[in-house]
């Protein structure tokens, strides 16, 4: 997911993937395609890094990115066996009866086709249900950042919980930095809650912290997640793309160069999703252990999983464990999945695209939670107290030990400035949080099966 990160891509992963045949990448704010002409990017995207497109009516294969494009690529089928999904589909647990609300600014024209698409090109079933509403006001218009963001939300999370019903609430107003498109998601996420009609809600978005007017602005917005809450309405939000910093213009082209975190993410009502990279053959077996997302030596622009501690919100009794760490305030990510570009996932958005970026997470995971839920038989509701009282090292939240969250930005005067970030050690970190998951063991471990 990414919010206003424009990094764009990047000049290179080992060797420069700019211009090969079919592939198109995002290099310095605009887009670069074999053949055509750059054209200007709009300023803000949500948190989600757009690799490239491949052409072709069949998505590739990971031996066919590495050979063509110098980075691997997963499906759905490698991402649900890294997560140790089988156990729970074998048994009928994949997501039935449970709805998954997906919100994206905009949201995307093209969708409804591009899920067949997908289904299509990876054998996955359709959703028993697809909807889309704007509680919020009519959308008008399009922006392709947040198509490829909708693509990316509705089609991971559906992935991983082929049988959950999926509602996708589009918002007329773009998310930029600050409190710009904020008021209408609030707007648009209270109605979906008031009227029952989801279970978790996944959010690919968020600004940090220091973007806005002061702490009581983002106090003003906080009325959905107090309402999901009392509702017992799981709510996720992407960790963001920047490590330590985040963008500090709608523009993208200065970041803080201190430690800040993004909310909504940073809200101790909403489980922070941060970034991991995953090593996996063709079958979704893993060749080396994940380790914290942190691309940013490879692209040449920051791109790594955010953490840190909040400056709004104070240490939640939930984390009363991990108190050495965080100290007295909110620290995220809570956990961490699948984001990094060198590992890009597959999607369909009016041809084969890969992304990267903790816009995968958030959705991977609120698969997951569904089917937590199915199990369950009934909603979960805030999932914080439940991971921290299983704790780092819990049998669906295995440990990242390796890799770090320190990025290199881009300063107003032309410069640049690395931001020490955090390393991922034995326990609780503030670069991959309680760990990633285990699919099978978690959805055990949360609902007492």
């Amino acid at each position: 997911m990414r919010h206003s990160f424009r990094l764009g891509l990047l000049a290179a992963v080992g060797t420069s993937v700019l211009g090969l045949g079919g592939f198109s990448v995002f290099a310095g704010g605009a887009i670069a395609t074999s053949g055509a002409s750059a054209a200007a990017l709009p300023a803000a995207a949500p948190f989600a890094i757009p690799v490239g497109r491949i052409a072709g009516s069949s998505p590739p294969t990971t031996a066919q990115c590495e050979a063509t494009q110098g980075i691997p690529c997963y499906s759905p089928q490698q991402l649900r066996t890294a997560y140790d999904m089988a156990p729970l589909y074998s048994a009928g647990d994949n997501g039935q009866g449970e709805t998954i609300v997906l919100v994206d600014a905009y949201g995307s024209p093209t969708i409804q086709s591009d899920l067949a698409s997908f289904d299509s090109g990876f054998g996955l079933p359709a959703a028993p249900s697809f909807k889309i509403i704007q509680p919020a006001g009519k959308v008008t218009g399009s922006n392709s950042d947040w198509a490829l963001e909708t693509s990316l939300d509705v089609e991971m999370s559906h992935a991983m919980a082929p049988d959950a019903n999926i509602l996708l609430v589009e918002t007329p107003t773009n998310e930029t930095i600050g409190t710009a498109g904020f008021p209408q998601i609030v707007k648009a996420e209270e109605y979906v809650i008031k009227h029952h009609l989801g279970d978790v809600i996944s959010q690919s978005f968020g600004a940090a912290e220091e973007t806005f007017p002061s702490a009581s602005s983002i106090m003003g917005l906080r009325g959905a997640y107090t309402l999901a809450d009392k509702d017992n309405v799981t709510v996720l939000a992407s960790a963001g793309d920047a490590g330590v910093s985040s963008p500090s213009n709608v523009a993208n082209t200065t970041y803080f160069t201190k430690r800040v975190v993004n909310w909504p993410a940073s809200d101790p009502l909403v489980t922070a999703v941060g970034g991991t990279q995953l090593h996996l053959n063709a079958a979704g077996d893993r060749t080396k252990p994940d380790n914290v997302w942190n691309d940013t030596a490879a692209l040449g622009e920051p791109a790594a999983g955010s953490g840190g501690v909040s400056s709004v919100f104070s240490r939640p009794s939930y984390q009363s464990s991990v108190s050495s760490i965080v100290g007295s305030a909110r620290g995220i990510p809570d956990v961490a999945l699948s984001a990094a570009v060198v590992g890009a996932a597959i999607i369909y958005d009016g041809g084969w695209q890969l992304v990267g970026g903790t816009s995968e997470a958030s959705p991977l995971f609120a698969g997951i939670v569904a089917i937590a839920d199915q199990v369950a038989g009934h909603d979960l509701g805030p999932l914080n107290p439940a991971l921290y009282g299983l704790g780092s090292g819990a049998a669906g939240l295995p440990d990242i030990t390796n890799g770090d969250n320190t990025v290199t930005v881009p300063t107003s005067g032309g410069g640049e400035v690395t931001v020490t970030g955090y390393t991922a050690v034995t326990g609780y970190d503030l670069a991959s949080g309680l760990g990633t998951v285990d699919g099978a063991k978690l959805v055990a471990e949360l609902t007492g099966s």
